[in-house]
């Protein structure tokens, strides 16, 4: 009898320890640059009814998220097409779940106002500062322009600086040229930075939100994911909405004027939604291009590293 009413303690203990564990809730850990996404999230409001707990985990460039996510020290993480194949190829375990459809304006090239600079073309021989790391949207950048320019990569010296030091060195005059992205590029502009180039035209202005491997192999963490994309998508389309709003939270959060915030928020993002078949594409070329520039360490299959079941997952 001692042994029955044992037998049924211990099956009545793992039933509740079963259902405590269903209780909890789960945590995501959402990677961000330079606020951009909390800063959205928090003036929607989307995120306020979500079933799971959340936390978010700030970087100033996708070098230093990237080297978060290949940790497992975030679940999601969201960046330009370039800094994504350059992770992906150096190995963080990543999958692209979302599909950012960006501004061209956002991601410039740019000189002191007093710059005798004049063109992409005065470039040849110059040193051109890029952020924030070796295979950012910013090089991207920098050499479709100069093709454009018909100058030869050869011609020009590049440094890779991320992009907060490379800001104070900039405002110091010790930069004659520098590409680099919003909130950075923004704020330079309205401290009289003369724009050569913008990336219209020259490049795909996609950006995805990508999940950590290893996060998508947890049921529950895998749900919460897909929820938040979907309510990514939902603040974006919200923020395109109601501007003003938007970019009150924005200056507040980031600390800039409404007026600096303004330049940032109005070219930010055209929607998110689920990756399409044409994103995967323009992505594989882009690919397939630094690859041969030997800038990727090792090739990238975009197709392989994109899981769009996540975003419809419930």
């Amino acid at each position: 009898m001692n042994k029955g009413k044992s037998a049924l303690a211990l099956l009545l203990g793992m039933v509740m320890a079963i259902g405590a564990a269903r209780a909890e809730k789960v945590t995501l850990v959402l990677g961000d640059q330079a606020r951009n996404l909390r800063s959205l999230v928090e003036a929607s409001g989307v995120m306020k009814d979500a079933p799971y707990d959340y936390r978010w985990a700030n970087f100033q460039g996708a070098a230093p998220l990237f080297e978060a996510q290949r940790a497992g020290a975030v679940d999601t993480s969201y960046a330009g097409d370039l800094p994504v194949l350059m992770a992906a190829s150096g190995g963080v375990d990543l999958k692209i779940i979302a599909t950012n459809v960006g501004d061209g304006a956002a991601n410039g090239l740019i000189v002191p106002a007093d710059s005798p600079l004049r063109s992409v073309k005065d470039l040849a021989g110059k040193t051109v500062v890029v952020s924030s790391a070796r295979g950012s949207i910013s090089q991207h950048l920098l050499y479709e322009a100069l093709k454009e320019a018909g100058v030869p990569q050869t011609a020009v010296s590049i440094r890779f600086v991320l992009p907060t030091d490379a800001s104070a060195a900039f405002n110091a005059g010790q930069i004659a040229a520098w590409a680099t992205f919003d909130p950075y590029l923004g704020i330079a502009e309205q401290h009289g930075a003369r724009l050569l180039r913008d990336s219209k035209g020259l490049t795909t202005s996609l950006s995805f939100v990508t999940a950590t491997g290893s996060s998508l192999q947890d049921p529950q963490k895998r749900l919460a994911i897909a929820d938040f994309a979907r309510r990514l998508a939902k603040a974006r389309a919200w923020g395109i909405a109601h501007p003003a709003d938007y970019n009150q939270v924005y200056s507040t959060l980031t600390r800039l004027s409404p007026t600096e915030a303004k330049v940032i928020t109005s070219r930010i993002s055209h929607g998110i939604r689920p990756v399409a078949p044409e994103d995967i594409a323009k992505v594989q070329r882009v690919a397939d291009l630094f690859s041969s520039l030997a800038i990727l360490p090792n090739k990238v299959d975009v197709q392989a590293i994109t899981d769009s079941s996540v975003f419809d997952a419930r």
